[in-house]
């Protein structure tokens, strides 16, 4: 295949534009730097009408709101999900791993759940704290300023709770609960267990002229057209394009990072996936932001005489030590809920109320612990099939009349609508260097590429954190008069942990640290192979704990963008 090249030299080629890349590309150009932006999906925007999936009611979807091409639903905002046609991926022996592909400008920020959580002292230090391999080659200090000039320019609501472990930022006001959340409070301090506002990156005060403030509708997943709840796009990516120093390159999926004879980066090969064509880009960097698995299989796959195992894999750990957050879930129903008055109680696209780990100090049968998100969504417009609620789902747990149409089932979501609250455990998980993604030799996609391959299973200690949650759960239920619906998970059900991938946190897959025997990226996320390569998504990742890992994704990326451009103006690279 002839590959076309680019006469142009740009000073950074950023492969994604998701969390890791949007930042990235913000803090290079606001430098003066000329980047090229790679994206694998289309352009998107969610202000643009014909894009725009917000405030569109149940009934303008053919099936009230149920998909066959969106998982999570007609209006959910994600191009791509754990399948994208002619993007297969494949897995090892038994392994179930589910790897979740967002296509389009902005990836996963574009419906994730807005939960902006630092990772703390303990967390960095996990060898210390967890009796875990490695400690972060660096600590919570290190990164810190980088955490609040985050909160400061894409702000995040919140309260300032002194937690040993969850360390405080520069908070909005975060909004009330709402009526189930206080149940949930309630439940929760009968048993000792701490709740507190949760700390989500939406706006809920004015803190620039370029986007809007959150006006309650709860539906954060369709990407907000006003901007007021983050996303890659609407908040870094477009801002950054009008100032002239970004070429935007959209549906091309890159296929590797082109070297020159002593193994340096010259710059990607990419497919042009509109016209099937392969492209060459040239640059004095290549920052890779295309998810941890993404970024790990370009690796893999730029193989070369100088790289013959793959690009920056000389320790062999590219892939390796993969972790997914550690999930278990239940629903609760209460009957005080039941027969509810309907009133806007929307709020925000998340809870408003979240448990902390709170058992630092307590000598249990696994290391790392989990926080509890609560459900959100309780008197939002009904979607069908979306979300579990089915109300003869209920009739037959209650035994009562099956079926229905009309004015029957029209009383039955009234009264059912609003009763139950969901529970969801979200755990760190032991990093293993048996988990990992290779290239899978024998399969590639539609755009010639080689696959990745999975291996993963869970840990006892993992299994023991999962069945902990279900029994706390069960505590909740209880303090709350409430209904655990369904059986509870025992060991033949794993406690019912989640398929790993399923929860959409992978990292790990290009550890950081200062051996370069034990990694594959340095301090500042740059491969300790070659000198003009970084990584600025979730793979440099030791261990995130019980954290959501998009704000220390960007806040690293923040700190690298700054070393690229220290390391340029002294002409070190």
């Amino acid at each position: 295949m002839e590959i076309l090249k680019s006469k142009e030299r740009y000073d950074v080629i950023v492969v994604g534009s998701g969390a890791a890349g949007g930042i990235t590309s913000k803090i290079l150009t606001d430098a003066g730097l000329k980047i090229a932006l790679i994206e694998a999906g289309p352009y998107f925007d969610p202000a643009d009408p014909k894009q725009q999936t917000q405030f569109k009611p149940t009934w303008a979807s053919p099936r009230r709101g149920s998909s066959v091409t969106r998982r999570f639903g007609d209006f959910h905002m994600s191009y791509g999900d754990w399948k994208v046609d002619g993007e297969p991926y494949s897995s090892k022996d038994d392994t179930d791993f589910m790897w979740w592909r967002s296509r389009m400008l902005g990836g996963r920020t574009n419906h994730w759940g807005r939960i902006a959580s630092r990772l703390g002292p303990k967390d960095f230090k996990c060898k210390d704290f967890y009796d875990l391999d490695e400690n972060w080659p660096i600590t919570y200090e290190d990164i810190k300023p980088y955490y609040d000039k985050l909160d400061k320019l894409i702000g995040v609501f919140g309260t300032k709770e002194n937690l040993p472990n969850d360390p405080d930022g520069f908070f909005l006001p975060p909004p009330k609960p709402r009526l189930h959340e206080l149940y949930y409070i309630k439940g929760a301090r009968k048993s000792g267990i701490n709740v507190i506002p949760s700390r989500l990156s939406v706006l809920t005060k004015r803190i620039n002229n370029e986007r809007g403030i959150c006006m309650f509708c709860g539906q954060c997943e369709r990407s907000c057209s006003v901007y007021a709840c983050f996303s890659s796009s609407s908040s870094l990516v477009i801002p950054s394009l009008k100032g002239g120093l970004v070429d935007l390159y959209t549906d091309s999926m890159v296929r590797k990072v082109n070297t020159d004879n002593n193994g340096l980066a010259t710059g990607v090969s990419f497919i042009d996936k509109k016209n099937g064509k392969e492209y060459s880009l040239r640059a004095k960097v290549v920052v890779l932001g295309a998810s941890s698995c993404s970024s790990a299989r370009i690796l893999l796959n730029s193989k070369s005489n100088a790289h013959p195992n793959g690009l920056g894999n000389s320790s062999g750990l590219i892939g390796k030590y993969l972790q997914d957050t550690v999930g278990t879930s239940k629903q609760i129903f209460v009957p005080e809920l039941m027969n509810r008055k309907t009133y806007n109680e929307d709020g925000v696209g998340g809870a408003h109320v979240y448990t902390p780990w709170w058992l630092h100090d307590k000598k249990l049968d696994f290391p790392v612990g989990y926080h509890i998100e609560t459900s959100y969504r309780n008197l939002g417009m009904p979607q069908f099939g979306v979300g579990g609620y089915i109300p003869n789902d209920f009739n037959k747990f209650f035994g009562l009349r099956v079926g229905g149409y009309g004015e029957q089932i029209r009383k039955d979501v009234k009264k059912y609508w609003g009763s139950t609250i969901s529970l969801e455990s979200r755990g760190g998980a032991i990093p293993d260097i048996n988990n990992y993604c290779e290239i899978d030799k024998n399969k590639k996609d539609i755009y010639g590429i080689p696959v990745l391959k999975f291996n993963y299973k869970w840990a006892n200690s993992e299994l023991n954190q999962a069945k902990h949650a279900q029994d706390i759960y069960e505590e909740l239920a209880y303090n709350m008069d409430g209904i655990i619906l369904g059986d509870k998970p025992g060991k033949e059900q794993n406690y019912g942990i989640s398929t790993p991938g399923s929860i959409i946190h992978e990292v790990g897959t290009t550890r950081m640290g200062n051996d370069t025997n034990t990694s594959v990226v340095n301090k500042y996320e740059r491969l300790h192979d070659v000198d003009n390569v970084y990584v600025v998504d979730a793979g440099p990742f030791v261990f995130k704990g019980d954290k959501n890992p998009t704000w220390t994704i960007m806040a690293l990326a923040w700190r690298t963008s700054e070393h690229i451009i220290s390391e340029l103006k002294k002409q070190n690279i």
